[in-house]
């Protein structure tokens, strides 16, 4: 089947080692989409699978030519993989999906009127997970609490890759190592508008997990990663000089207190320690305050030379703009 007409809908669908799922996978896609009425292209996106994913994609393709194929080169992880994908994705509306038919396809159309109701980014909510519980569920709670705390925005199920964009929003956001399932936190600097849908999960019929407990240091380091970047990614020196300052207000009261023991009490402070804690907390705080200072430099440079603003506009309201319609930039 071809088809020329620009989609409304793209399916983003990173695809690692999962060949005996993409077939039903593909037919749960083009039943959902069909019955919504809506255009739609599907990107499947092989992250460097050692199976016979690739084979099973290329047949799909020639049968139905609003498939479109992205194969990386080696395994660069999902985040590189969606990442692909939303760059080469040509519709108004982007949904992200795992291939491991998990994700229920027959959610898609509820992600897609949500979407319309005016939304920017609605995130997938697996309320009912058919995974382990202690393994995978526990943990998973754990770090959806963390990460809601940190970045204050509230989602039940940031892990879940079924998700819902529009172009212009998914499109502005960079992503880097893992970051994917931090999308909805990222974004929130751009002033979206995110929703949540509870949608279905099912259990892995083919195919082995990708998820191991080791993936939780990953995240808690990629939590540290986007606090970062949505607090201090364009005031750097308020962190680094905050912990500089407390480094040397510290050192700063310990070598006081042993001057006025040596000057005022006479008493010995040559072998003591604590003269050695003092000068290195202000050694440490100035270096701080040098780092903070040189990050300052260094965001400076790159926004000025990339031409890169330190905001996003929705639109541009002007008295010029015939009847008074919004400019979407």
């Amino acid at each position: 089947m071809k088809t020329t007409q620009r989609p409304y809908v793209s399916l983003v669908i990173p695809v690692f080692n999962e060949a005996e799922n993409l077939a039903e996978l593909h037919r749960e896609l083009v039943d959902a989409l069909e019955k919504s009425s809506r255009a739609f292209e599907v990107i499947f996106i092989d992250d460097g699978s050692a199976d016979s994913s690739w084979t099973v994609l290329r047949s799909l393709q020639q049968k139905d030519g609003r498939i479109k194929l992205i194969r990386l080169r080696r395994n660069f992880g999902q985040t590189a993989a969606l990442a692909a994908g939303f760059d080469y994705a040509r519709s108004e509306i982007i949904i992200s999906l795992d291939a491991d038919l998990q994700n229920d396809p027959k959610d898609i159309p509820s992600l897609i009127r949500k979407i319309e109701e005016g939304y920017d980014i609605v995130n997938g909510w697996r309320r009912k997970r058919k995974d382990k519980f202690l393994s995978r569920r526990v943990p998973s709670i754990i770090a959806n609490q963390l990460i809601s705390r940190l970045t204050r925005v509230r989602l039940h199920d940031y892990g879940c890759t079924l998700k819902a964009f529009r172009s212009e929003v998914i499109k502005n956001v960079k992503l880097y190592g893992e970051l994917h399932r931090f999308i909805p936190a990222i974004a929130s600097q751009l002033g979206v508008r995110i929703a949540e849908v509870e949608v279905s999960h099912r259990p892995r019929k083919h195919g082995k997990s990708k998820y191991s407990l080791f993936r939780i240091t990953k995240v808690i380091l990629d939590m540290l990663t986007v606090k970062f970047l949505l607090s201090y990614s364009t005031r750097p020196l308020q962190i680094f000089g905050l912990l500089g300052l407390g480094s040397g207000l510290l050192g700063f009261i310990i070598s006081l207190w042993l001057s006025y023991q040596r000057l005022a009490l006479k008493i010995s402070v040559a072998n003591r320690p604590l003269l050695l804690l003092g000068v290195l907390l202000i050694v440490i705080g100035i270096q701080f305050i040098t780092l903070g200072l040189l990050a300052e430099i260094m965001v400076r440079a790159y926004h000025e030379s990339s031409g890169k603003t330190i905001y996003v506009i929705r639109e541009v309201i002007d008295s010029e703009t015939e009847g008074g319609a919004s400019i979407t930039p």
